[in-house]
């Protein structure tokens, strides 16, 4: 059997919380300069998860206009990425392949390697379709991104999930080889079991990043990859928007190139529109910058896209995908501006009560408020066990 077919993302779709918290808000609170938020890491505000959704609830909702549109009849494998796990032995996904009606012929499995693990998921869907390709392979970024409150993290905090579907021929982008790889031993940032808040070195999380920036690109182009100047934009993890400038400004100057200002934009401005209102979605944010860029670019048929997924700890991974012709007929442009649009601004009482709020842990039957207007929710807790409806 030939293998010389193109596989891809074929269709992608977004979800995030109903409650958002603007930075203004959180400014005036610890008495911080707006301009430090708006401009020094280029966020807006943040989006909050309500008190009955999760991982699993955006997940779902971001999956759902995925199957309604295409079915499931052949979606054989759901790899679900996450650094926000509920369990540490059931997958996640196995709630969401549940809250579908996906095929019991499925696998589900979850990934885990910060938040880069969203990446992995793409790639290994790769080549379960390249393996067999009459399937297709759900992948699922869902994160919910947690700080200590008056923490210097606090401010990067965000939640949202991103669904792929991946196969042969896709609709939007085809994603290309080789890769670019690179792993490194350390601790700029981590969350140990114990701990409902994740750890961070914010000065050590950004040098690695760069680091890891060189390191791909360099085993890019010695698997040999595309040139720098034959991409039209590039997606870069965005943990904070200002990140994704930083980090192709190293890049630029890694490779000799000048770094000018309105280029840099032109490559990286139009990725960062959903990522500076949702805030850092760890597995999803890479592929939020994607859906960014689809949703506003001037026609980008043909042109190719770098993808820089960087994962704290660390792994990253540089790699190339070309926008297939007729792909805006498939964008979900409106429903992903809806997503945005529809969150419900909380003053900062209202956010420190949800950030403090924990679910009960005795094992008892526990109903969660009902604040989330979404498609799914976390509607109780019984014996240890989360109970999900669909509204």
């Amino acid at each position: 059997m030939s293998n010389d077919f193109a596989i891809g993302i074929h269709d992608l779709s977004f979800a995030t919380t109903e409650f958002t918290l603007p930075h203004a808000v959180l400014a005036e609170y610890n008495g911080t300069e707006i301009g430090k938020y708006h401009v020094g890491i280029g966020q807006q505000s943040m989006s909050v998860p309500a008190a009955d959704e999760d991982i699993v609830t955006m997940a779902a909702a971001a999956a759902a206009p995925i199957t309604a549109r295409h079915g499931a009849d052949r979606i054989r494998t759901v790899v679900f990425a996450t650094e926000s796990s509920i369990d540490q032995a059931k997958s996640a996904g196995v709630y969401v392949h549940s809250l579908l009606g996906l095929p019991s012929a499925c696998r589900v499995v979850e990934l885990k390697q910060a938040c880069y693990g969203a990446t992995a998921a793409l790639q290994f869907a790769i080549g379960l379709v390249r393996r067999d390709p009459a399937q297709q392979v759900l992948v699922i970024a869902s994160d919910v991104s947690k700080y200590d409150l008056d923490s210097p993290g606090e401010a990067t905090q965000g939640a949202a999930a991103v669904a792929m579907l991946v196969g042969v021929d896709p609709a939007l982008v085809r994603i290309e080889e080789p890769s670019g790889l690179f792993t490194a031993d350390v601790m700029d940032f981590w969350r140990p079991n114990y701990r409902e808040t994740a750890l961070v070195d914010g000065q050590e999380s950004i040098t690695a990043y760069l680091q890891a920036v060189e390191g791909s690109w360099k085993d890019y182009g010695e698997q040999g990859g595309r040139p720098l100047e034959e991409f039209a934009a590039f997606c870069y993890h965005q943990p904070f928007t200002k990140m994704a400038y930083k980090a192709h400004r190293h890049l630029l100057n890694y490779c000799g190139y000048e770094t000018d200002k309105d280029a840099i934009e032109d490559a990286i401005g139009q990725t960062t529109a959903y990522n500076t209102v949702i805030g850092n979605s760890y597995t999803a944010a890479v592929y939020l910058a994607l859906a960014a860029l689809l949703d506003q670019a001037d026609d980008l048929a043909g042109r190719s896209i770098g993808f820089l997924s960087y994962g704290s700890g660390s792994v990253a991974e540089f790699f190339a995908g070309t926008v297939v012709p007729g792909y805006r007929q498939h964008l979900r442009t409106a429903a992903h501006r809806a997503a945005v649009d529809r969150r419900k601004p909380v003053g900062y009482p209202e956010y420190r009560e949800l950030h403090e709020r924990s679910l009960p842990a005795d094992g008892g039957d526990h109903l969660t408020p009902s604040q989330t207007t979404g498609p799914f929710r976390l509607a109780a807790l019984s014996g240890h066990k989360r109970i999900y409806e669909t509204r």
